[in-house]
C-alpha cells in the first residue's frame, strides 16, 4: 500500500498533469495577490455632494432665514454645489436683497432650479432665479412679473413710486450684467411686469438651461465651467451627485406657515373668538390662553403681510353687527350684515396681486358664518343670565310673593317658598292677604300688601296652589 502512491507519481502523464495544475493554482494565487493590492492602493470613488434648498413658499424673513442657513451648511461641509428648488409668488424686498446677498457670497456654486412644472419664479422669485450662479427652470414653468408693489396699498406721489422702480431696476440690471444674462428682458421684467415661460426665458438668455430633473441638471453641467460673480471661475464637478436635502427646522416650518394669509386669518378669527369666550365666561382659563397665543401668532404674521385697511375696518364692523344682532331683534338683517362685512374684508385684507396672496373664498366663509353664530349666540346667553332674576340669597327673595300668617300691625309673620318668615310692614296688613317682598332686613322681611289680591289668592295660607 505505501507503493501505491510512489507508482502513481512515477508514472509520466500523471507527474505532468500534477504539474500544469500547481502551475496554474500558482497564477491564480498571484494574480488575487495583485489584484488585491492594486485596489487597496487605488483611490476611492467619492461622490459629490449637493445640497437641496426646498423654497416653495413666500419670500419673507422665515424664508431667508431657512435659505442662508443652508448655504452656510453647504460651504461648511465643502458641497459641490447648492441647489434650491424654487416655487414662490414672490415677497418682501428686504428678505430678497439679504437671500441674494448669501448666494453671491456662496462658495459653493447656487442653483436656482424653477421646479416642479406649474410653479412660478414671480415677482421677487425673478430676482433670486437671474442671480444664481446656474439658472434653470423645469419645462411649463414660468417668471418674471417683477414690479414692486407698495405694502397696504399706500399711494404715494408719482415721483417717490418712478423712484422705487427705478431702484428696482437698477438692481435687476446689475445682477443680470454680472451673470451675463438679457439686460434688456430682465428690465422688462421690472417695468413692464412681463413674464415669461421657460422657452422664452432660454431664448432670452435669461437663464441657462431647462430640465425635468436635478439628475439632468446634473448630466449639463458636469464639467462645464461657470463665471461666478466675483468673475472668477469654477468646473462644475456635479455627475452622478449625491443630493442631500436640507430642511427647515421646527420652528421655521411653524413660522412659514403662520405668515401664509389664509393661516394667519384662521388665527386672528381664533383669538378673537377665544378672547371673546373668556371676557363673557371669565375663569375658563384655557379659551383665553389660546386665543391671546393665537392673536399674537396672528399679528406677528401680519406684520409680514400687506395688510389694506379697508379690509380691516370691514372686519371690525362684522364684529360691531353681530353684537347689535344679539342685542336688537333684527330677525337677522344685522347678523347677515355682519358676515357679508366679514367676508368681504376677508377677501381685500390682504392688499396684493401676487397668486396665492390673498384669502380664499372658502376660507372667508368657513370663518365668517361659524363666527357669527357663535358670536350671536354666546353674546344672548350672557344677556340673557344678566337679565334673568337671582333665585337665590337675598336677591332672589325679592319680589317673591306669599300669605300672611299673622296679622301685620308693624311685625308678624308671613309664609313665603314653604318657609314662615319674621316680617314687617309700614301699614296694618291682616292674617291671610297676599303680599310681597320688598326687601331684606338681615332675617326679616319687609313687605307690602299687593295691588291686586287676586294674584296672591292662588296661594293657601300655608303657601300651597290652589
Amino acid at each position: 500500500m505505501n507503493g501505491l502512491p510512489n507508482f502513481f507519481m512515477n508514472t509520466p502523464g500523471i507527474r505532468k498533469r500534477f504539474a500544469i495544475q500547481v502551475a496554474l493554482a500558482t497564477a491564480v494565487v498571484g494574480i488575487v495577490a495583485v489584484v488585491s493590492t492594486q485596489a487597496e492602493d487605488s483611490p476611492k470613488v467619492v461622490r459629490p455632494t449637493v445640497v437641496e434648498i426646498n423654497m416653495n413658499h413666500m419670500i419673507q424673513p422665515v424664508s431667508a432665514e431657512y435659505m442662508l442657513r443652508g448655504i452656510r451648511h453647504a460651504n461648511e461641509i465643502n458641497a459641490a454645489a447648492v441647489l434650491i428648488v424654487l416655487s414662490t409668488p414672490g415677497g418682501l424686498e428686504k428678505s430678497l436683497r439679504e437671500m441674494i446677498k448669501g448666494m453671491i457670497e456662496s462658495e459653493a456654486p447656487v442653483i436656482v432650479y424653477v421646479s416642479p412644472s406649474g410653479s412660478r419664479a414671480a415677482s421677487a422669485g425673478f430676482f433670486l432665479l437671474l442671480a444664481a450662479d446656474v439658472a434653470v427652470m423645469a419645462p411649463g414653468t414660468n417668471t418674471g412679473a417683477a414690479h414692486p408693489v407698495l405694502l397696504g396699498g399706500q399711494k404715494i406721489p408719482e415721483v417717490m413710486e418712478k423712484k422705487i422702480v427705478n431702484d428696482t431696476s437698477a438692481y435687476i440690471r446689475s445682477i443680470a450684467s454680472k451673470r451675463g444674462r438679457n439686460v434688456e428682458l430682465a428690465e422688462e421684467g421690472v417695468r413692464e411686469s412681463r413674464s415669461f415661460t421657460e422657452k422664452e426665458a432660454l431664448e432670452g438668455n435669461l437663464i441657462d438651461a431647462v430640465a425635468s430633473s436635478a439628475e439632468e441638471i446634473f448630466e449639463k453641467l458636469d464639467g462645464k465651467t461657470i463665471q461666478r460673480f466675483d468673475n472668477g471661475t469654477t468646473v462644475m464637478q456635479v455627475a452622478g451627485a449625491r443630493v442631500e436635502l436640507y430642511s427647515m427646522t421646527r420652528r421655521e416650518r411653524v413660522l412659514s406657515r403662520i405668515v401664509e394669509p389664509n393661516i394667519a386669518f384662521l388665527l386672528a378669527a381664533l383669538g378673537v373668538i377665544g378672547l371673546y369666550i373668556e371676557f363673557t365666561h371669565p375663569g375658563l382659563i384655557l379659551p383665553g390662553v389660546a386665543g391671546a397665543i393665537s392673536l399674537v401668532l396672528a399679528l406677528f404674521a401680519f406684520n409680514l403681510l400687506p395688510i389694506n385697511g379697508t379690509g380691516v375696518l370691514l372686519l371690525v364692523l362684522a364684529v360691531v353687527l353681530f353684537v347689535l344682532e344679539a342685542q336688537i331683534a333684527s330677525h337677522g338683517i344685522l347678523a347677515a350684515g355682519g358676515v357679508i362685512s366679514m367676508i368681504i374684508g376677508a377677501l381685500i385684507l390682504i392688499d396684493s396681486p401676487l397668486p396665492g396672496a390673498q384669502i380664499h373664498l372658502g376660507t372667508a366663509l368657513g370663518v365668517a358664518i361659524p363666527m357669527g353664530i357663535i358670536t350671536v349666540i354666546l353674546l344672548r346667553a350672557v344677556l340673557a343670565a344678566h337679565r334673568r332674576k337671582a333665585l337665590t340669597g337675598d336677591a332672589g327673595m325679592i319680589d317673591a310673593r306669599g300669605v300672611t300668617q299673622t296679622e301685620l300691625s308693624l311685625q308678624g309673620t308671613v309664609f313665603v317658598r314653604g318657609e314662615i318668615w319674621n316680617a314687617r310692614s309700614r301699614g296694618k296688613i291682616p292674617k291671610g292677604a297676599p303680599v310681597r317682598v320688598k326687601s331684606m332686613d338681615g332675617l326679616t322681611l319687609v313687605v307690602e300688601p299687593l295691588e291686586n289680591p287676586g294674584e296672591g289668592a292662588q296661594l293657601s295660607p300655608q303657601g300651597e296652589t290652589k
